[in-house]
């Protein structure tokens, strides 16, 4: 299993991706988001899915892209090439896939700005190669395993929030996912996009780097456990003990 989360704020965008793969007993590491920058030509593809065919698409359009990269002006023409890529992988492999009882379950996140972009985009791509753009609505996409951190983003994310924010909301949505599933571990690669800098910064995170900030989280929500007030609860509880006499 996978998680990857993509951000769009009004400042910018924060991608975060794991690297843990799951492969029956199997467990191994491998990066699941790519950065691609050429002068005014900054993105990022974050996958989930089936590793042969995420890296077959993933190679098919690294090709593209350099044969290709000056025609691609605006970000969505990105992302329709990229769509392509997974069409023409699904025609040569899916059908070997779905016979041997595999899914053809290519997700992608792809985020960035081009030249011709009046803002940074975020948008979310199937495995069909159709896509939804991210707008201020609704500002964040996951793939991979989605339910546990999806709580925290929608409770405290905004397209008003700071990157800062974003980036800590985001780390705390993944760190639900990591306590709640085996299937979701460090490292942690993120990416930061400012708006209009046309530069992506990557950086790692690793447990060790991250083992202070989540047991703090988790005491701090022992602490909230405890002062919701009660109130509430005091006529379920006369009620309790009115059956008891």
């Amino acid at each position: 299993m996978t998680y990857c989360l993509g951000i769009k704020v009004a400042s910018g965008l924060v991608a975060i991706a794991d690297r843990r793969l799951t492969s029956g007993s199997e467990v191994s590491s491998n990066r699941k988001i790519s950065v691609h920058e050429v002068e005014n030509h900054s993105l990022f593809i974050m996958t989930s899915g089936l590793r042969s065919v995420r890296d077959k698409a993933i190679t098919y359009f690294k090709e593209v892209l350099s044969e290709q990269d000056r025609s691609f002006n605006k970000l969505y023409k990105a992302v329709n090439a990229f769509g392509e890529q997974v069409k023409r992988v699904a025609l040569e492999d899916k059908t070997s896939i779905v016979a041997s009882g595999l899914n053809f379950n290519l997700n992608a996140i792809v985020g960035g700005q081009l030249e011709d972009d009046e803002e940074h985009k975020l948008f979310m791509l199937y495995p069909e190669g159709n896509w939804v753009e991210v707008d201020q609505g609704s500002p964040f996409k996951i793939i991979g395993n989605s339910g546990y951190g999806k709580p925290l983003l929608f409770r405290n994310l905004s397209y008003e929030s700071s990157m800062a924010d974003a980036l800590k909301i985001g780390f705390l949505a993944f760190d639900a996912t990591r306590v709640s599933a085996n299937d979701v571990d460090y490292p942690l690669d993120v990416v930061i996009y400012p708006k209009n800098s046309f530069h992506m910064t990557e950086y790692r995170l690793e447990k060790e780097d991250m083992d202070e900030i989540s047991h703090q989280w988790s005491a701090l929500l022992g602490n909230s456990v405890r002062k919701v007030p009660t109130y509430w609860m005091d006529p379920i509880f006369e009620k309790v003990k009115a059956a008891q006499r």
